[in-house]
Order: C-alpha cells, then structure tokens, then sequence
C-alpha cells in the first residue's frame, strides 16, 4: 500500500471526503490545499457511463483552453521544405523531418507534442509503437495532422489540448496551474467539461458523466457536483 507524508496526509484531513462540492468551491480547496514547493497543476479527472471497448463509444476531442494549461509546451513538427521552416517561425522548438524520425526511433521523445503534414504520415506511421503508447501520435481529428502548420503551432501554444477516455472509462486533464485565479480555472474548466458533454457517443446510454474529481499535482482530490457547471450547447 502505497504510504503519503505528514503533509499530504494533513491535507487529506483538512477535506470532508465523504462531500460532494460545487465546482467553485471544490477550485477554492484544491487552490489552499497546493502547497509544494512548485507551481502545482490543476487536474480534472471525470468518469464516464462509457464503454471504450465498443469503437462507438469512443470519446476524445479537442478543446482550446482560454487562458492555457500554464505549461511550456515543446512542439516538434515533422514536415519537409519549406514547412519545416514555417512550424519554428510559429514558435515550434523542433522541426525537420528524417533526423528526428531516426531520432526517435532511437528513443528520443523529450517532446509534448508532435505536429505533422499528411504528405510524411508515411514515415511518421512507422513510429506508431513508440509514438502511440505515449499519446505522441499525430492525428487528423486533433488537428495534428495538418498543412497549416503556422495555425496549428500557435493553437497548441495557446493551450489547445487532446482528451481521450482510457480503457476504464476515464479521462484525466490538466487544465490549468494552481496560480492561475479561481475565475481562470472556472472558465477552463468549464471550456473543459461541456467539450466532453460534447462528446458524449449516441449510443451512450444511462448517465454519461459518473464522477467528477479535482486535484493538484501532489495534494488530495476532490470530489465535484457534475450538475454545478455551467452547461452550453
């Protein structure tokens, strides 16, 4: 069993864990409970009436935060001329092509996110094993795979981020740092929560949002109203 300090274990204490908070509150703890000595992230974890066994009841998207994650995200972009050249004029750390393709079959993955133009999905398909089990592969309905990579850099920058449920019905997001104010969380969040009642497959059945729990990197989580954000169409 998995052992916590004296100071998580204070934190714990200092939570009711048998209430359910309204999400307001529920960012007011999490924010007083993130005492590392970093700045902490601020998690969301959201369990779903799901099964993602069934290829129709998939749910993954994309969703672009309005005031960002707060992290510095490294972009690699695997193009040829000239686009190799307009991903870093965007901002991109790294981007070419055959080196970092060698580069990563040797191990290399020190990236947040790979952007790629559909002309080398040839080659970045052969990387699938590695790329795939660490979320790095590219791909059309997350934007990743694209001509526009000016766009696509500067959107990642901003905070644009990629969700997808686990096989156990999950979907875990850092939607923000615990600096941020309660009000910036808020609206993250609730960016966040209706792009995945967005999401919800058709042939979902019965409640569709399970639990919902916020957390900081190091501290206790929360359990939250699903029912307390504020839902648009």
């Amino acid at each position: 069993m998995k052992k916590h300090g004296k100071r998580y274990s204070s934190l714990v204490k200092s939570i009711n864990q048998q209430e359910i908070y309204p999400y307001q509150e529920a960012v007011e703890i999490i924010k007083k409970t993130a005492n590392a000595k970093f700045d902490e992230s601020f998690e969301i974890a959201m369990n779903l009436g799901v099964d993602p066994r069934k290829a129709d009841q998939l749910v993954r998207g994309t969703v672009s935060l309005p005031h960002g994650t707060g992290k510095q995200v490294k972009v690699l972009v695997l193009a040829k001329p000239p686009k190799d050249q307009e991903a870093l004029d965007a901002g991109a750390e790294f981007a070419g092509l055959d080196e970092y393709v060698e580069k990563i079959k040797g191990g290399w993955t020190e990236i947040d996110v790979i952007i790629a133009t559909p002309d080398v999905m040839g080659e970045v398909g052969k990387l699938g094993r590695i790329l795939g089990p660490r979320g790095l592969m590219p791909n059309p309905k997350s934007g990743t795979v694209t001509f526009d990579i000016a766009q696509a850099v500067k959107d990642v920058k901003a905070g644009k981020i990629e969700y997808r449920v686990d096989k156990t019905g999950n979907i875990h997001a850092s939607i923000g740092k615990c600096s941020f104010t309660k009000e910036q969380l808020a609206e993250n969040l609730n960016v966040f929560v209706n792009s995945v009642i967005r999401a919800k497959p058709a042939t979902a059945k019965g409640k569709y949002i399970k639990s919902v729990f916020f957390s900081s990197t190091m501290g206790p989580s929360v359990r939250v109203n699903e029912l307390s954000f504020q839902q648009k169409d």
